[in-house]
């Protein structure tokens, strides 16, 4: 066991050094391309993780998701340009409002299931993006959208990609902490619990709508963070981009990696992300591409890619194992 956590340590130490060392690598090879992908493959992690609490973990179903990284990157913006108050604490009070939303939206959608619930945040989706579209006053620009600023962390700021990156592998590594320790928690085997059975969990004492509420909490911080960090990385946000298709990609990424892990989002959105980016000739065909990614994980993949592999290595070593005990 000790030898197990011992090799898991290395190979977590190895992979992080490996990533603090990426932007120099590509910065002496004068491509900085590849660093604004991982800089965008870090906050579609954020988000993915996020989504995976509340569908992988809890077994609440949502197609709503565009909406809380809306109201992150449009919180975000709002308040640095209305308010004055500085990017960095706009991100986090941004989060916080994504995570308000989210528990009120949660509470009532809480006793829907299936169909009807993924029905109700995709209500949701659009009404905020319509509110954004025809905005009181035009404050979020309407379909002109916003120019945010870039982030600026006690007058240092953000501008460039590398800083950018550094930024948000700091933060991916946070989140990922978090979760870790709530999904290994007491919270996090309630989760497990209403995911499996419903009223079993509440035969068990568990306050089902409390944790249901607490899921979509969790997860519509991620996802605001993630938002923000889009803005700001981005410089432009408008209703376009926060469409059904953006809710749709966040479900991909989580589905092709595998729920219900740590290490499953990140592979689904980094895979999906590097996907997009190969096929951005064929945009207008980006659903249809996507449905047949959702078509493939259902049927070839269930486990989606980490699921898969992981199921692969624990059959290989259990053949093994076996191979040695039969020549013993």
């Amino acid at each position: 066991m000790k030898k197990v956590m011992k090799k898991d340590s290395v190979k977590n130490l190895v992979l992080l050094l490996a990533s603090v060392l990426l932007p120099v690598i590509f910065n002496a090879a004068g491509q900085s391309y590849p660093i604004l992908i991982m800089c965008f493959a870090f906050l579609y992690m954020i988000a993915t993780s996020g989504l995976d609490v509340v569908f992988g973990y809890c077994g609440q179903i949502s197609m709503g998701h565009a909406a809380f990284f809306a109201i992150g990157a449009y919180g975000s913006a709002m308040l640095n340009r209305y308010c004055g108050i500085p990017v960095f604490f706009t991100m986090i009070i941004a989060s916080l409002l994504a995570t308000l939303v989210g528990a009120v939206i949660a509470y009532p959608a809480s006793k829907l299931v299936f169909h009807f619930l993924s029905l109700s945040t995709i209500a949701f989706a659009e009404i905020v993006r319509t509110l954004l579209l025809q905005s009181p006053g035009g404050i979020t620009g309407n379909a002109v959208g916003m120019f945010p600023k870039s982030i600026s962390l006690f007058g240092f700021q953000l501008n460039t990609y590398t800083r950018f990156y550094y930024f948000g592998l700091l933060f991916l590594v946070l989140f990922l902490l978090f979760k870790y320790r709530m999904v290994n928690s007491r919270v996090g085997r309630a989760f497990i619990a209403i995911r499996e059975n419903t009223h079993a969990a509440g035969g068990m004492g568990i306050n089902v709508t409390q944790y249901k509420v607490m899921a979509f909490a969790v997860s519509a911080f991620y996802t605001g963070f993630a938002g923000a960090m889009y803005a700001h990385l981005v410089r432009y946000i408008g209703p376009d981009t926060f469409t059904m298709k953006q809710s749709v990609m966040f479900v991909t990424m989580m589905l092709f990696g595998g729920t219900g892990s740590i290490a499953g989002p990140l592979a689904g959105a980094f895979v999906v992300l590097v996907f997009n980016e190969g096929l951005r000739a064929f945009e207008q065909y980006q659903m249809l591409l996507y449905g047949i990614l959702l078509l493939v994980v259902i049927v070839v993949l269930p486990g989606g890619i980490y699921g898969t592999v992981r199921s692969f290595i624990k059959k290989r070593l259990a053949e093994k194992k076996g191979g040695q005990v039969d020549a013993a």
